[in-house]
């Protein structure tokens, strides 16, 4: 759309709050903070060369530029400010977002993926546009991974945070997070900076140059800006929280597992232990490991162990011998980036203009999870002609009913170096088009794209279990397939692995994805009639996209035959869509008493998916202005989201379900200390776990070993669409503008309501075991037969092997609360001529989050729940607070600027509440982070801006149903940490 003259960018939002992450000391930026919320900023108003009107939220530009959606708008200067080298971790700090993938959300190979996720309700229900326009995908999940952003390019960011899928397409049903880039201007821009903890680790650095000019007499612009970021991984022994947290069962030293239809004899276990001065009963059924000298030692219990304690990896825990797994992965990712961006314009005509833009990213995301590993599937066996095996042990074996058997033990591979995944991307996005004038008060714009995205993934030292089989199978322990071969018996020989053996037991394995996506969309912008209140407007969208997966991961990946990880099989596919979409804006009264403005809108999308079928969105919306500082504003849309590449085409993919140990967490409920277990219907559900296939011999003493299983989850082309209906409504209040106290004062306040139905999900791991075992009374008859029990497998000894969790359309979800802001500021002459103090708040208060499962199930009720460190895209997600804010207090004026911010979290339950609620632990006590910040600016040309993030060093809170027993997606595992940067422009 073009004015004649000038060129302006709306937030369009309902209240400005770039103040509440950053002080806006910049000139510019102090006039947007005095802006009316649903109104041009100021500053941007009075730029002569403004040509260009681009608003957030909708396809026209409504009159006075009011928002009817409330949208949040956050200036580059405010992300800058934050400290923080990622676009997502600057978003999640607003009470509308729920963290979902960022730099703590990448363990064990899963991408390490930045996402953004509005309202809890998943990053695939939300849409992640660059100017209005779709980004590149990042998974067959359809999110986008916001890593891929050039941050150097960034002008600011609009979120619009209610349904918006009938103004930009299906994928919108919780909102629209709208990254803009910089406008054009004449010139070079650089920005560097560099953040560090007051433990000297957590670097992180970020530069960026841009140039931008115009040639052609001022007919055409362009501006390309290049940048590099560089984050340093953090590996849990760094901090103490991390030295006893995950202890495994699964130990160094290694350990024989008895198998309960084929036991040692119990006296000769028992005169074993006695030659060690051993007088207590031995249980023939537990784990023995192997002291460094060739004894024995149970691990339950530490009888006879001789080896660490607290100390070189190994804790005892309740007495047991474990190896706390958390001091060894790396909890924070490493990230390198590099980006390039380019757009240009040129006028073709005075009423047609020719563009273009180009973007590409290079990053790769590196993680780490240890050289001790757990063992997922089949374990490896070792038979008796092995020449490692301590004599003790020979005996042991010996006394068995069948004594020539080969056994089975579980370890962790100390000798080997750590197992690390590298994710390469690279990202490529081709866009151009074509905009202008049709006929007075009608404007097209018509662009077609390309983007393409390719992910290599290679994991580092992956332990082979065929390889591993053929050391421990051979007669000579292996060391005629490399130097000395492997002794599996104790910890100091499970050190002592040669080189040639570490590289025979190891490889690197690599997996390739590609995703592509195709777009076509013309648009026509015009004016229709007028009753008096200014012209109605009408937009119309055409639009094609075609979206391709295609993913092919290593044969020994495919083959389960990877330590550690679950299998993942080949996958491709691809759908498209053919999209009509309309909106229109009705201004109805204007200039009356009570009545300054009055105006309804509505808009309506048909899609037409390659798989689904046809869908049909649609929205209606009303503002009412009775004065010049009040308007009042609501809107409801019915949002229907298409099941996207993954749900449909996925097939079994493997994944890591974390499930805790019992009695502190659900665990394995055939595990003998499980709350299942233990409590007054313990005989029926021991009876169940012999039914699935645990050993009735073993059934007194079963446990699961480790704090995680098998996930598998599956696609399904039989998926029926989602569909939403949401509301909202809202009122902005902006004080008359003048001196005084209360010169500078708006506050706005706005409902939501999202309730989707035939939800498309997987049903959570959790949520299996605990039906299956009638934790929640979904079983009563406790028959191996219920639909949640066929999802669970379990090996030859009764192992819990993985639950399946293929996407379902399940039941449905509900959430509803309310978003507040205040805006206040006052000059402080005495502090300098343009000196203001100021203070901003935005606050989100949860009424409710509810999950029904399946239709006609009953509601859970997950609102004020803390879900542990659930997976990015679960739902529900990883916390649901009632009480969520981000405020600050400072000072700022032309020359300089220094706040205080203020971060908000309430206390929360522990999901086991919701899905133990007879054995519910500890909650979460509520969060409280600080920030100072401040910058200078000397002269025109230079700024300097430096920090301290989270100033007061808050501790790690525990989470009960976490495995690492924190969440460090959610809460900062750094501690106090320091940066500076500094921006110079000529």
């Amino acid at each position: 759309m073009r004015l004649e003259g000038t060129r302006l960018v709306l937030s369009a939002s309902a209240l400005s709050v770039a103040v509440a992450l950053a002080t806006p000391a910049l000139a510019q930026a102090a006039p947007q903070a005095n802006a009316a919320p649903d109104t041009a900023p100021a500053a941007e108003a009075a730029q002569p060369d403004v040509k260009e009107i681009v608003v957030t939220g909708s396809l026209i530009q409504r009159p006075n530029n009011t928002a009817v959606s409330p949208i949040v708008s956050v200036s580059n200067e405010a992300i800058k400010a934050s400290g923080n080298v990622n676009l997502q971790d600057a978003l999640n700090q607003f009470p509308g977002f729920t963290p979902a993938g960022n730099s703590g959300t990448g363990g064990q190979g899963t991408g390490g993926r930045a996402s953004v996720n509005l309202h809890g309700l998943g990053p695939n229900r939300n849409l992640v546009l660059l100017d209005g326009k779709r980004l590149p995908l990042s998974d067959i999940s359809g999110t986008v991974d916001t890593n891929i952003i050039p941050e150097s390019i960034i002008g600011g960011v609009d979120v619009i945070t209610g349904g918006a899928s009938a103004v930009y397409g299906s994928d919108a049903m919780s909102g629209v997070v709208n990254f803009k880039t910089l406008r054009s201007f004449d010139g070079v821009k650089a920005d560097v900076q560099n953040s560090l903890s007051e433990k000297g680790d957590a670097y992180k650095f970020s530069g960026s140059i841009a140039f931008g000019s115009s040639f052609a007499q001022d007919r055409g612009h362009v501006i390309a800006a290049f940048s590099y970021t560089d984050q340093d991984p953090i590996n849990g022994k760094a901090r103490s929280f991390f030295s006893d947290k995950t202890p495994s069962s699964y130990i160094g030293t290694g350990t024989f597992v008895p198998n309960a239809t084929n036991a040692p004899n119990a006296a000769v276990v028992q005169s074993v232990f006695a030659g060690y001065g051993v007088t207590s009963t031995i249980n023939p059924l537990l784990n023995l490991g192997f002291n460094n000298d060739g004894s024995l030692f149970v691990q339950t219990g530490a009888v006879n162990y001789k080896g660490q304690t607290n100390s070189g990896g190994y804790a005892l825990v309740g007495g047991n011998v474990r190896m706390p797994v958390g001091q060894q992965v790396d909890f924070m990712n490493g990230l390198k980036r590099k980006t390039a961006f380019i757009k240009a314009d040129y006028d073709l005509t005075p009423n047609l203009t020719l563009y273009g833009q180009f973007l590409f990213v290079d990053l790769n995301v590196h993680t780490a999870s240890g050289n001790t590993l757990t063992q997922f599937g089949q374990l490896t066996t070792i038979p008796v002609t092995n020449p490692f095996i301590p004599q003790d042990l020979r005996t042991v074996l010996a006394s068995r009913p069948n004594p020539t058997a080969n056994f089975l033990w579980n370890g962790r591979y100390v000798g080997l170096p750590y197992k690390s995944w590298d994710e390469d991307y690279t990202v490529q996005q081709y866009m151009a088009g074509l905009k202008g004038n049709i006929a007075p008060g009608w404007t097209f714009d018509v662009y077609a794209s390309y983007d393409q995205s390719v992910h290599n993934q290679t994991m580092r030292n992956a332990v082979v279990k065929s390889r591993v089989q053929n050391l421990l199978s051979a007669a000579d322990g292996g060391n005629s397939l490399c130097q000395g071969g492997f002794n599996p018996f104790g910890d100091a020989n499970m050190r002592s692995v040669s080189a040639a053996c570490a590289a025979y037991m190891t490889k690197d394995a690599f997996s390739a994805e590609r995703l592509g996506q195709t777009q076509f969309q013309g648009q026509i912008n015009g004016k229709l009639f007028d009753l008096g209140a200014g012209p109605a407007q009408i937009a119309l969208v055409a639009g094609y996209r075609k979206n391709t997966y295609n993913y092919r991961p290593d044969s020994d990946l495919q083959a389960q035959n990877l330590e550690a990880v679950t299998a993942s099989q080949p996958a491709s596919g691809r759908i498209s869509v053919k999209e009509l979409a309309g909106q229109i804006d009705i201004p109805l009264v204007a200039d009356k008493p009570f009545i300054r403005e009055l105006g309804i809108g509505a808009a309506a999308r048909v899609s037409n998916y390659s798989v689904s079928g046809t869908v049909t969105s649609y929205e209606a919306d009303m503002r009412w202005r009775p004065t010049d500082t009040i308007m009042l504003r609501g809107g409801y849309q019915r949002a229907v989201r298409a099941p996207n590449i993954g749900e449909l085409f996925s097939p079994q993919q493997g994944t890591q379900l974390v499930i805790g140990t019992p009695p502190g967490s659900l665990g394995d409920p055939c595990d003998y200390r499980s709350t299942a277990r233990t409590g007054a219907n313990g005989a029926q559900v021991a009876a169940l776990c012999v039914a699935q296939g645990v050993p009735q011999a073993a059934i007194g003493s079963y446990s699961f070993p480790t704090t995680a299983t098998g996930q598998l989850v599956s696609g399904n082309i039989g998926l029926r669409p989602e569909h939403a209906d949401t509301f909202n409504a809202g009122m902005v209040f902006n004080a008359p503008r003048g001196g005084g106290l209360f010169g500078d004062f708006s506050f706005s306040v706005d409902y939501y309501n999202i309730s989707i139905k035939n939800v498309i999900s997987t049903v959570p791991g959790l949520t299996v075991l605990s039906k299956c075992y009638n934790l929640d009374g979904s079983n009563p008859g406790y028959a191996a037969s219920n639909p949640y029990c066929a999802l669970i497998q379990r090996d030859s000894n009764g192992q819990l092997v993985n639950v399946a969790t293929p996407y379902l359309n399940l039941g449905s979800l509900k959430t509803d609360g309310v978003e507040a802001q205040v805006n206040w500021a006052t000059p402080a002459p005495f502090l300098g001529r343009t000196g203001k103090i100021y203070a901003t708040t935005t606050v989100g208060w949860l009424h409710a989050y509810k999950v029904q499962l399946l239709p006609g199930a009953a509601e859970m009720n997950y609102t004020n729940i803390s879900n542990g460190a659930a997976n990015p895209s679960s739902v529900p997600p990883r916390a649901t607070p009632r009480w969520k804010a981000l405020t600050t207090l400072g000072y700022r004026s032309d020359n300089m600027g220094i706040g205080l911010r203020w971060r908000f979290q309430s206390a929360m339950q522990d999901v086991s509440s919701v899905l133990t609620p007879n054995n519910t632990q500890v909650g979460i006590a509520a969060y409280n982070l600080y920030d100072l910040f401040g910058n200078v600016k000397v002269g025109k040309m230079f700024e300097l801006r430096a920090g301290i993030n989270n100033l007061l060093n808050a501790k790690l809170p525990y989470v009960a149903s976490s495995q690492n027993g924190t969440d460090v997606a959610l809460y900062d595992p750094i501690g106090r940490s320091f940066y500076i940067g500094a921006r110079v422009s000529f």
